[in-house]
């Protein structure tokens, strides 16, 4: 098994060290991490569905999340999309990914727009919980290779859902299935049942920091 030491030897890579290296010296390095690689990959377990987890305060992590779905459908995998909170939206992924629906993409806009617009805590807790039936069909159907729930984590956040529930809905998924919870503030016990999590950190933003809005291509 990997040590952690084998993986910040395989993974730390520092410029300035290696530009002082001779080429004989560099190509044994390379080859040294390369074996290293080699064994960790030999060593890993077979394939198994995933639950990743996209949060944190930083710009991308629904972004991020459509870049699996992109891969899972040049694949040929279904794949259906969940909106939790920005329903209300038109974004302009919905148009591109459109291509695939009722092929190999289902996509529904469950929510009604951020909470500061709805004003209507009931009728958000409503939503968000017909969201999340529609969500675990997909969740328990086989046919579905990736589920992404977009925005779940602020539904959980503001308690609209129970941590419980969804976690309990996660272990009906088939053993293949993947599935993606984004949005900031995601619970600690969900992060400690996944297997992938990636935190976003906001270092500088346009409209906080710079007042300017969100623009398409950008934003939406």
């Amino acid at each position: 098994m990997a040590t952690n030491e084998t993986w910040e030897t395989t993974s730390n890579v520092s410029v300035g060290e290696n530009s002082s290296l001779t080429p004989e010296q560099y190509r044994k390095k390379m080859q040294r991490r390369k074996e290293i690689q080699e064994q960790r990959v030999a060593q890993a377990s077979t394939e198994k569905g995933l639950i990743i987890i996209n949060t944190g305060n930083g710009k991308g992590k629904t972004t991020a999340a459509l870049g699996m779905v992109l891969r899972s459908l040049g694949h040929g995998y279904k794949v259906a999309i969940i909106q939790f909170i920005k329903g209300a939206w038109e974004p302009a992924e919905k148009n591109v990914l459109g291509i695939w629906q009722g092929d190999l993409l289902e996509f529904h806009a469950l929510g009604e727009g951020f909470t500061w617009e709805t004003q209507d805590r009931d009728r958000d807790i409503e939503k968000a919980v017909a969201a999340w039936q529609k969500a675990l069909e997909y969740i328990c159907n086989p046919n579905y290779k990736l589920i992404l729930l977009d925005e779940i984590n602020i539904a959980l956040k503001l308690g609209y859902l129970r941590t419980e529930e969804v976690l309990a809905g996660l272990e009906q998924k088939p053993y293949d299935t993947h599935v993606i919870l984004t949005g900031r503030g995601a619970p600690q016990a969900l992060i400690e049942q996944a297997d992938l999590v990636t935190e976003m950190t906001l270092v500088k933003h346009p409209f906080r920091d710079r007042g300017i809005k969100a623009q398409p291509g950008i934003e939406y």
